[in-house]
């Protein structure tokens, strides 16, 4: 439901009542199908999204989301579907709002859950965020279940509540899309393994235990959240993971185990980055580093692949970037650093302060950093992090920023934004 002077010409052509669903004719178009976006990056290089926005400046449409939830939008088809929870974990829902005009397309329940576990307070019940492909919607709760609905008229095709594990600290992992399967991280205190599903039906395509053994390690420091990334190595695809104390290469088709690397570390939720045969990873908690590693091999390849570490200012919670040959990340504290991803050596850093969660986007030539306090920083990359805009919202941002067209579609902890720059602009 909408809120705010802006929107009350939105009112009249309502499509749909909580809970039900009057959805539009779809578009074919998917603009934002990942939560990082069409390249899994944070890229949206074309578009031209505004430089500065407010409460009163360059909205087009604020939405309320009732509940509680960090996922990203994604979007397509002319929707943005999201998720959230009551603050209990009691409720778990799913969102679609009309990408143009703000309508409420669907608000539903899709699960009870009668004794939730615990959550961590920088954590929601619905943290992993939808998945698209030309059809489906996926949508992912952890441990307490996985749903596809078909995109068109937001019926449920199956559903998936077995596949438990003990967070310890709420879900996090988002599932990714590979060809005809639907493949996410289970990472819990009690079971670590990666699982493909087949999109169509939920059905297990195969299930893959992590091999390094944890059980030397508290329960704790058992535990990930990071989301996997599909690459290709001398032709080859390859599903990389991150998990507690090690991240594997994965035969897509399969589930087969073809390299590991080792790396201290636990409770990782940021996403690996992918460029020119090397990935970029983050260890996680317990001394976070970022790895730079080479992606081809076979086995155990720590001692041959490994290019460079980087422990400084490293984020535990946000995904990096790479921007024309310069590697940026923000800490938790609000510290950006430029690195130089070839040799892993330090180019500028800048103190943007307050906390951050979300991942930078980059888009029409700039960088966007948002903080937990609803702040949009916004530098110039190119002239060691030039302060170009500093933009604020009411409630802050703990999801990840969606790009559809020219315009911004930014979650914060209650309300969903669209930010554009007025037409003709």
């Amino acid at each position: 439901m909408a809120s705010g002077s802006i929107f009350t010409h939105l009112m009249a052509g309502i499509l749909a009542l909580a809970g039900t669903c009057a959805c539009q004719q779809g578009t074919g178009v998917l603009d934002w199908a990942d939560y990082r976006g069409p390249s899994a990056d944070g890229h949206a290089a074309t578009a031209s999204v505004p430089l500065r926005w407010s409460e009163s400046k360059n909205v087009t449409f604020k939405v309320r989301i009732r509940g509680r939830g960090w996922s990203t939008p994604v979007i397509g088809h002319g929707r943005a579907w999201l998720t959230s929870a009551r603050p209990d974990g009691h409720e778990m829902s799913v969102h679609a709002i009309d990408v143009k005009t703000g309508a409420v397309l669907v608000d539903r329940a899709l699960l009870e859950v009668e004794k939730p576990a615990k959550v961590n307070r920088l954590n929601s019940y619905a943290s992993p965020s939808p998945v698209l492909d030309d059809k489906h919607v996926y949508l992912h709760f952890g441990t307490y279940g996985t749903f596809c609905l078909d995109a068109e008229t937001a019926e449920e095709v199956w559903k998936r509540t077995d596949l438990r594990c003990d967070h310890m600290e709420g879900p996090g992992s988002t599932p990714i899309l590979y060809e005809d399967l639907l493949v996410f991280n289970v990472d819990g205190a009690d079971v670590q393994y990666v699982i493909a599903l087949d999109k169509a039906t939920g059905e297990t395509r195969w299930r893959t235990n992590r091999s390094v053994d944890l059980k030397k390690f508290p329960r704790d420091l058992r535990k990930a959240f990071s989301t996997p990334l599909v690459i290709e190595v001398d032709g080859e695809p390859r599903i990389i993971s991150s998990g507690a104390e090690a991240t594997v290469g994965y035969e897509p088709v399969t589930g087969r185990e073809v390299w590991r690397v080792r790396h201290p570390g636990f409770s990782m939720s940021a996403r690996p980055l992918f460029s020119e045969g090397v990935l970029f990873l983050n260890t996680g908690f317990m001394r976070t580093q970022i790895y730079a590693v080479q992606a081809a091999g076979k086995g155990d390849v720590t001692e041959d692949n490994v290019v460079w570490k980087y422990r400084r200012s490293v984020p535990r919670m946000s995904s990096g970037l790479l921007v024309d040959g310069r590697y940026y990340m923000v800490s938790d504290g609000g510290i950006v650093t430029c690195l130089d991803p070839v040799k892993g050596q330090l180019i500028w850093k800048k103190r943007i302060g307050n906390e951050h969660s979300a991942s930078p986007v980059f888009a029409g030539g700039r960088i966007y950093f948002f903080d937990r306090e609803g702040r949009a920083t916004v530098i110039d990359p190119d002239s060691k992090g030039k302060i170009l805009a500093t933009n604020k919202l009411a409630s802050g941002f703990m999801a990840s920023p969606a790009v559809v067209g020219d315009a911004f579609l930014l979650r914060t902890k209650t309300h969903l934004y669209r930010i554009e720059n007025p037409v003709g602009r």
